[in-house]
């Protein structure tokens, strides 16, 4: 992979911070700065920041620094980076009982449980991945059950969950194949998943008036939260590796006019015709994930696979059972550079593409006037394992000081 700092001749550098990390006005100026959208690559830039937004981003020799902003440095500066799909905040770093809130197996159907009613901000798997440079967490209820809850668009700061949150409901979590089996019997079996899933949402549709209004009676969470699925006010995010059960999700979105987003996808490469044809974006399997069982014909390129064909594509942590529990998007990013995509293309898929890809591209994704004041800071090449992220801000706020 070709370094940032061989490609536009970056000296490594020290981020220079004060101990001091509290919400003000602030400017960050970098040898480079990516703003991921369309200045391209600033050499020389800065982002002026004000109220937690920002409010000027150019080169630093004609873009104006209000008279007594903190001015931060550091020789690379990229937005935020944002986890397409994970369940930070909800499986806790303890990995004991009382912290792992990712799934409940009560029932094989529960689009109602809420990811901000499970997510604790204060967990140290989520100051792990803001110190690591992930601003942006897109969180919610893992595999296990057919549909397992909803996610949540979550910024890794704050005391509360009401502080820290971006977007609740955002998208319904499903899953399909193995991981969505139960030995019991419900469902058993692929085509039981499947039928479960299309009486989910005929009943949903049922439920609804010819005005768009649920019918008279008694409240029914579970069709209220498919129902906004009907009305596509909601993406069904549907985790399948096998090629089988692609095209199953596939036929499901088709058949009822549904918005759909694959998760994982690792035979995405086997049915890439199907998949392109469908419109359909992919938030692409973790490749630091063990490849094994349903991700056993899993490739490092699919990425760049999918990308290459005009798939819109971002990168995720996802979830592992064993610990930390948690992936690093900003590590995936630099799998995929190595395997195929170009620095700008991996850094896209945990920026721009990844706020593209959960509905957030008008607040995150890239530095541009208007969007929040999110910010990663590196020692050198952010791809490059050896580069440290040295500082982190959140709208505006200086989250973390410490090189990691």
């Amino acid at each position: 992979m070709i370094r940032f700092a061989q490609t536009l001749g970056l000296a490594a550098g020290a981020l220079l911070l004060s101990t001091a990390a509290f919400a003000q006005d602030i400017a960050i100026r970098g040898e480079q700065v990516w703003t991921m959208g369309p200045q391209g690559v600033i050499a020389d830039g800065v982002v002026v920041i004000e109220d937690g937004r920002i409010t000027a981003v150019g080169p630093a020799a004609s873009t104006a620094i209000p008279a007594g902003t903190r001015t931060l440095t550091a020789p690379v500066v990229t937005p935020g980076l944002i986890d397409a799909h994970g369940t930070v905040g909800l499986t806790g770093y303890l990995n004991q009982p009382d912290d792992q809130d990712q799934l409940d197996d009560a029932s094989p159907m529960q689009p109602h449980l809420r990811a901000m009613d499970a997510y604790n901000p204060n967990d140290r798997l989520v100051r792990w991945v803001r110190e690591l440079g992930t601003t942006t967490v897109h969180t919610g209820h893992g595999p296990g059950a057919l549909i397992s809850g909803q996610t949540a668009i979550i910024k890794t700061s704050g005391n509360t969950v009401e502080e820290a949150l971006v977007e609740d409901g955002n998208m319904i979590v499903g899953n399909l194949g193995a991981w969505a089996l139960d030995s019991s019997g419900t469902p058993g079996t692929r085509a039981r998943q499947m039928a479960m899933l299309r009486q989910a949402l005929v009943d949903a549709r049922t439920a609804v008036n010819s005005d768009g209004e649920e019918n008279s009676g008694a409240r029914n969470l579970v069709n209220e939260a498919f129902q906004r699925v009907i009305r596509r006010e909601t993406p069904l995010l549907l985790t399948a590796h096998r090629a089988q059960d692609i095209m199953s999700a596939l036929r499901l979105a088709e058949e009822f006019d549904i918005e759909l987003v694959l998760d994982g996808a690792a035979e995405a490469h086997m049915v890439l015709d199907e998949v392109v044809a469908s419109g359909v974006t992919v938030l692409v399997h973790p490749t630091m994930a063990r490849q094994a069982g349903e991700l056993q014909n899993a490739t490092f390129e699919l990425a760049r696979i999918l990308i290459d064909a005009g798939v819109p594509v971002a990168l995720q942590s996802g979830y592992e059972a064993y610990v930390p529990k948690t992936r690093v998007v900003l590590w995936e990013a630099g799998f995929a550079a190595a395997n195929g995509l170009t620095p700008e293309e991996a850094l896209g898929t945990i920026t721009i593409a990844a706020a593209r890809a959960i509905g957030a591209e008008d607040r995150i994704g890239s530095l541009e006037v208007g969007k929040d004041g999110d910010i990663a800071m590196f020692d050198g090449d952010p791809l490059e394992y050896t580069t440290h992220v040295t500082g982190v801000v959140i709208e505006g706020e200086v989250v973390s000081e410490v090189a990691r």
